[in-house]
């Protein structure tokens, strides 16, 4: 492909009435046609004997940050974060930057602070678990939510609520070819995020 129409590609955010952020975009042979909506299935765990049910997730740019916001609710007051970069990294590796006990009221204080950075950075992931239970609501690098819990409901209802309805089957931007983006100041933003939440050890998400 040409500079050019590789230019051209990347510049297209909108497939039908779906939009993308400045996070992502599908590869140049456009592999998964990206569109609104969420899959239900089983997360297996064969060495742990764990079979949980979950569900994946494409929300279209204009609300999902909203959503997002709305899928955290059902988790309690007080939960744990799991901050997710892969700034600087050349391969598929990151690191996982945990603060157990936050009140939900303050870390979602905290990434309303930092919205431009979760929803268009795609070396930025973020998961917020419950206290005491099985339950996990991961919005990751693709800007793709990832939800797993002993019951799923309350998480349908709010994507319902949302717009977001459910398909038999839906192929995810992040099951093929694609093309992440960042930016030094997004880096810096994620610096400044984890130090906010408090999360350990975010020096080493910069280490060489």
């Amino acid at each position: 492909m040409t500079p050019d129409r590789l230019a051209t590609h990347l510049s297209v955010n909108s497939y039908g009435s779906f939009t993308l952020t400045d996070a992502i975009r599908p590869g140049a042979e456009l592999p998964v046609r990206p569109r609104q909506g969420y899959r239900v299935e089983v997360y297996r765990d064969q060495r742990a004997k764990l079979r949980l049910p979950m569900l994946s997730a494409a929300v279209s740019a204009e609300r999902l940050f909203e959503t997002f916001l709305a899928l955290l609710e059902p988790l309690g007051e007080v939960v744990h974060v799991v901050l997710e970069s892969s700034h600087g990294t050349t391969s598929d590796g990151h690191a996982d930057l945990r603060r157990e006990h936050i009140d939900l009221a303050v870390l979602t204080s905290h990434f309303c602070e930092f919205e431009e950075l979760l929803t268009h950075d795609g070396c930025t992931g973020v998961a917020v678990l419950a206290n005491r239970r099985p339950i996990e609501v991961q919005f990751d690098e693709h800007k793709l939510f990832h939800i797993y819990a002993p019951n799923l409901k309350p998480f349908r209802r709010v994507l319902r609520d949302h717009g977001v309805r459910r398909r038999e089957t839906l192929s995810l931007i992040s099951e093929a070819e694609h093309l992440h983006h960042t930016t030094e100041q997004f880096a810096d933003d994620f610096r400044q995020l984890a130090m906010r939440a408090g999360v350990g050890d975010f020096d080493r998400v910069f280490s060489d």
